[in-house]
């Protein structure tokens, strides 16, 4: 069972792991490191979209990059680690070098986002690109990334945050733009060239985290709230299940849909706005539309029971309250599946465990556990006996709370 603990290696082993994949690469030594986060939801699951709250946290899984200006009019980006490289072809060699022309942001958004073929990842470095603040120029870049790919843990967002941090870098802008700012420029990106309609959640909290703290946003007001969470007896364990989603062209959409149709037959902008009250009393006639809303509702009052519940450390009701989210998501908002079902079972059934869930977008990916850290390695145990087949293994991580993008120094 010990290989099936995820790689989370420290900032200064991923430090020389990316400027030896860039001096590999290009034959000189990077001008700066950035590295930015993945996150994992402790609860507030498909509310973001709906203008709702939501309470992530920032992980010591990060994508780190780095960079070096160049005489050029073409932006060249290698990665070397695997986790980054699934996107691509199976077969494709270890180091992936992927080069595109200086993206011209007038003309992207006149004629459309001129998507790079074959290569997702990159058209996520191009998304930020276009929609940085100032016009940039070319440059060298090599990324390595300890966030699992399709495991809801948001590898795009890491991606993307860790592309701007670099950016701002190698081309300062005289007037430096906020962290909502810088977020939803990043959002804007995951929209246009990843065709995925995500909320704010995922660049926020890879942005304005701080360690040892939760991140409340309100998704309509755009305000963030740091909630403290800290205690050397408590852990987040997040298991990969290791089926994968891509969220571009999955049910995430639909979901997104139902949710706007819903808002829609109560008269209201959102369902950050409804009520249960206001449910029944709508009379609407289609019972799918009906559960997707009754979720969302039900999740946003779950956020704020949470938060008091974090306040007086009470992670007895913090845990109960992710046990109701994760049977809402199954029954109601119908994005988890049977494996992750199994996972969170398993979970649930432990000793020292308070709560389990699926988090992220669903069809997949991960699970989020509150576990006293005295009983992380048996509860490891009974999920991997419980789980694990030929055709499948699970990945552990176990994680705190860890702060957002930042440049990296040594000593960081």
């Amino acid at each position: 069972m010990e290989d099936c603990l995820g790689r989370t290696a420290s900032l200064e082993e991923l430090h020389h792991e990316v400027e030896s994949l860039f001096l590999r690469e290009f034959g000189c030594k990077p001008d700066s490191v950035v590295y930015a986060p993945g996150r994992v939801n402790i609860i507030g699951e498909h509310t973001d979209y709906n203008d709702g709250f939501v309470l992530p946290m920032a992980l010591p899984l990060v994508t780190m990059m780095a960079g070096k200006r160049i005489e050029s009019n073409v932006v060249n980006v290698v990665t070397g680690g695997k986790d980054v490289t699934t996107r691509l072809t199976p077969g494709s060699p270890k180091d992936i070098c992927v080069s595109f022309p200086v993206p011209d942001p007038k003309q992207e958004r006149r004629d459309g986002a001129q998507r790079i073929p074959d290569v997702e990842w990159a058209n996520y470095v191009k998304g930020v690109l276009v929609n940085y603040k100032r016009l940039c120029g070319a440059f060298n870049s090599a990324i390595v990334s300890t966030v699992p790919l399709g495991g809801g843990l948001s590898s795009s967002a890491a991606l993307e945050v860790a592309t701007y941090t670099l950016l701002e870098q190698l081309f300062p802008i005289d007037h430096p733009v906020t962290p909502v700012e810088k977020a939803l420029a990043c959002q804007e990106a995951e929209h246009v060239y990843a065709n995925v309609p995500c909320g704010i959640m995922d660049q926020f909290v890879s942005v304005m985290a701080t360690e040892n703290h939760l991140l409340c946003i309100d998704c309509e007001s755009m305000r963030v709230t740091q909630v403290p969470f800290q205690n050397p007896h408590v852990v987040v364990l997040i298991t990969n299940s290791n089926v994968r989603h891509n969220l571009g062209s999955s049910e995430y959409p639909v979901r997104r849909q139902q949710c706007e149709a819903a808002s829609k037959a109560m008269g209201k902008r959102s369902l950050r706005l409804c009520t249960l009250e206001d449910l029944e009393a709508a009379g609407i006639e289609d019972e799918t539309i009906k559960r997707r809303a009754h979720h969302v509702i039900s999740e946003n009052a779950r956020v704020q029971q949470a938060i008091e519940s974090l306040k007086t450390t009470d992670y007895y009701r913090l845990g109960a309250l992710m046990n109701e989210s994760h049977a809402s998501l199954r029954e109601d908002f119908a994005v988890s599946c049977p494996e992750i079902d199994l996972l969170v079972d398993i979970a649930q059934r432990q000793p020292g465990v308070y709560g389990s869930r699926i988090t992220g977008g669903g069809f997949g990916g991960c699970t989020v556990t509150l576990v006293k850290r005295s009983h992380v390695d048996d509860l490891m145990k009974a999920i991997y006996d419980g789980y694990a087949s030929p055709e499948r293994r699970p990945n552990f991580y176990v994680c705190n709370a860890s702060g957002g993008a930042a440049v990296f120094n040594t000593g960081t």
